[in-house]
């Protein structure tokens, strides 16, 4: 399985994943900076994956604080945890990978700049093992939705690349597979930065387990002629009632599941549920570059001055989810009330 993010010789490793799938490169992040650019340009994506390279960044940059004394140290440290937070303000994992870090600091202040570094070193490497860990949790919770011989709808990617490793949706699936299911998948290409042509499908075939790609507006095609069995898709956010923001297209994907009576699951990390937001409207979208709408690979393929939106995220109802996988289980309506029992 891919290595998406590690710590090596306190520098942070990424795979560059607007490279994938031609050619497998890796972006070495030395200060906390080069990691926000990597945030903000798509090197690395997915809201657990964000988390986990927020709390490296920030451990990087605490490494490079030049003082031994600790008020000052502190100092800078939040000055570095503002400039993280705003990098992308859809996926809440990395504002509450800022927060675990931040807190982490005034707990320990008492213990020295130089010990301050190690732990927070520590606790960005703990994020990374953590997140696998509640993937495959994850894993083990969904796969009992999952029938022997289905076929799953999925948008955008939830995979390893998305996450630590081992993936949110496709985690469902890997675990599915891992249990002796027969599972398929079709993979929407997820417009416009392709994440599901270009990522899902290669970390599906990567792993042996079936794949078709299509177009983004083929799902209800495929879902009319009854070769859907269920959707399964990640998050960014959830919000307390239950609507989930993802990637753009995720509301499509749901109401035509709803129309055809497929169950349209979600699968996220308990850290990417924002009890403070109290319905989807409150959720911050982030809108990207019309560039990556009107080029592709810098090439524009549309007419000079024509006028592109971008939003990346849309948010989908809580009354078009069957249920929302998490780590703790398996939580359906009415999610306000279930999600705060998990």
């Amino acid at each position: 399985m891919v290595e998406t993010i590690a710590w090596k010789d306190n520098q942070v490793i990424m795979i560059d994943q607007r490279r994938l799938p031609l050619k497998e490169e890796y972006v070495v992040c030395k200060g906390y900076t080069s990691v926000i650019r990597a945030i903000k340009e798509l090197v690395i994506r997915g809201a657990p994956a964000i988390g986990v390279a927020a709390a490296m960044g920030i451990a990087l940059g605490a490494l490079k604080i030049r003082t031994k004394k600790t008020a000052p140290f502190l100092a800078k440290l939040d000055e570095i945890c503002r400039e993280m937070e705003g990098a992308r303000p859809t996926a809440v994992n990395l504002a509450w990978a800022v927060n675990r870090m931040q807190d982490l600091a005034t707990r320990k202040r008492d213990e020295g700049v130089e010990t301050l570094k190690a732990i927070l070193v520590a606790e960005s490497k703990r994020m990374l093992h953590e997140d696998i860990s509640v993937n495959k949790a994850m894993g083990k919770h969904g796969r009992q939705l999952l029938d022997d011989g289905a076929t799953i709808l999925t948008h955008c990617n939830a995979g390893a690349l998305a996450t630590g490793g081992y993936g949110t949706a496709l985690g469902v699936v890997r675990a599915a597979v891992e249990a002796g299911k027969k599972i398929e998948v079709f993979a929407d290409e997820t417009r416009p930065f392709l994440q599901g042509a270009r990522l899902t499908a290669w970390e599906l075939m990567e792993d042996g387990i079936p794949v078709t790609l299509i177009t983004d507006n083929a799902a209800g095609y495929f879902m009319q002629q009854g070769r859907i069995n269920a959707v399964i898709v990640g998050a960014d956010r959830i919000a307390a009632n239950g609507d989930v923001a993802n990637k753009i297209g995720t509301y499509m994907v749901a109401v035509l599941a709803k129309t055809h009576k497929i169950p349209f699951y979600v699968a996220a990390p308990m850290s990417t549920i924002d009890f403070s937001t109290k319905r989807g409207q409150d959720i911050p979208i982030e809108r990207r570059p019309a560039q990556e709408v009107t080029h592709f690979h810098s090439q524009r393929n549309t007419p000079r001055g024509v006028v592109a939106e971008n939003p990346a995220f849309d948010v989908t109802p809580h009354r078009y989810v069957s249920a929302i996988i998490t780590e703790k289980g398996v939580a359906k309506a009415p999610f306000k009330a279930n999600l705060k029992k998990l």
